[in-house]
């Protein structure tokens, strides 16, 4: 019970129908074709049961991104990943690491085990790999870093550089789970899987949530040695996806035209969003995702500037859980929708000075 618990990005106001949702990084532009075709005739297997394996989409992801399909998992989410190795590597006794601004579910999935939680400084909303070999000790057992992160949105600058000292310095018997989320919006970044394939206590985490609009589908997957795999496999439920989602997650990935495509508008779209909002005084870390992190001088102006977006029909998300109270996180969406908050964001701080 001492478990806070996590709130997804709000998605209605009462009264209101003409709604633009940038609460929770969503693809504005919805899945790829072929998952939604393959939604539909999922309809004709709806009474057989999916298989516990995987295997096709399993294969799709293998070749995708030129992997060895008998070290990938999939999950209900990258959240139950998260929660998988919580409960088969952590527990009462151990330590988890974590960045203070990193994803909520690590701390809930270790607290959820018994794991005592040791939140790490970031510097400059940046993971700082020497704090967490600082924070490293005999009780610690799995540490978690987002690449890049959330809600902030940076990455690790000099990521083989950094990576590799961290690997080299963690003892092996301690897991370093890099999630790789928000990677599809990377180009020159592939999660992690390179450290996978060199280390045996490495493990890249990924979703179809972000990049391929499947949120409401819930599949995630992580790239893992062998012998982490084959104890995941144990602790996992047996049928953890649906049909839909194992039907819609292939088709989803064997579109390569649509990553490109959305990754060129997303990233775009951002780098526009970010300058229009700096020119009006809205600072932002160059991020590396599908949202900015828009930071005000203090918690009441950026809560104030959220109260108002919500009465023009915007929604956002406020950080203050994840220690940035003074900041909204703002899923990127088309370049209307850009305009919309831009506007928006102008005349809050017009009417606010």
């Amino acid at each position: 019970m001492d478990i806070e618990l996590y709130k997804g990005g709000k998605s209605t106001i009462e009264g209101m129908s003409d709604i633009l949702k940038l609460s929770s990084n969503e693809n504005p532009n919805g899945p790829p074709l072929g998952a939604k075709q393959a939604l539909i005739e999922a309809g004709n297997s709806l009474h057989r049961y999916p298989s516990s394996d995987h295997l096709e989409l399993c294969q799709t992801l293998a070749e995708t991104h030129e992997l060895d399909v008998s070290k990938i998992i999939c999950g209900c989410g990258s959240d139950e990943l998260i929660s998988l190795l919580c409960r088969g590597y952590a527990g009462s006794g151990v330590e988890v690491i974590h960045t203070s601004h990193g994803f909520l579910m690590y701390r809930i999935c270790a607290m959820a085990v018994g794991a005592t939680v040791v939140s790490v400084p970031e510097k400059d909303r940046h993971v700082d790999i020497d704090a967490i070999l600082n924070a490293i000790n005999p009780s610690t057992a799995v540490i978690f870093i987002a690449n890049p992160g959330n809600p902030t949105g940076t990455r690790i600058l000099d990521i083989d550089i950094d990576i590799e000292r961290l690997i080299k310095r963690t003892p092996k018997d301690v897991l370093i789970v890099l999630d790789g989320a928000y990677a599809d919006y990377v180009e020159d970044w592939d999660g992690g899987a390179r450290f996978v394939e060199s280390h045996t206590n490495v493990v890249m985490l990924r979703t179809l949530s972000k990049m391929y609009g499947l949120g409401g589908l819930r599949v995630g997957w992580g790239y893992a040695p062998q012998h982490i795999v084959d104890l995941l496999n144990r602790v996992r439920a047996p049928f953890n996806l649906s049909v839909p989602a194992l039907l819609a997650g292939e088709a989803a990935v064997k579109d390569k035209e649509f990553v490109n495509a959305h990754r060129k508008q997303n990233n775009d779209a951002r780098s526009w969003l970010a300058a229009e909002l700096l020119e009006i005084g809205v600072k932002s870390d160059p991020s590396e995702a599908n949202f900015i992190l828009a930071r005000f001088p203090n918690q009441v102006q950026a809560e104030a500037c959220d109260d108002y977006l919500q009465s023009i029909g915007v929604l956002v998300r406020r950080v203050g859980s994840y220690g940035l109270p003074n900041a909204l996180r703002i899923t990127v969406p088309n370049m209307d929708g850009c305009a919309r908050v831009v506007a928006g964001i102008k005349r809050f701080w017009r009417q606010t000075r």
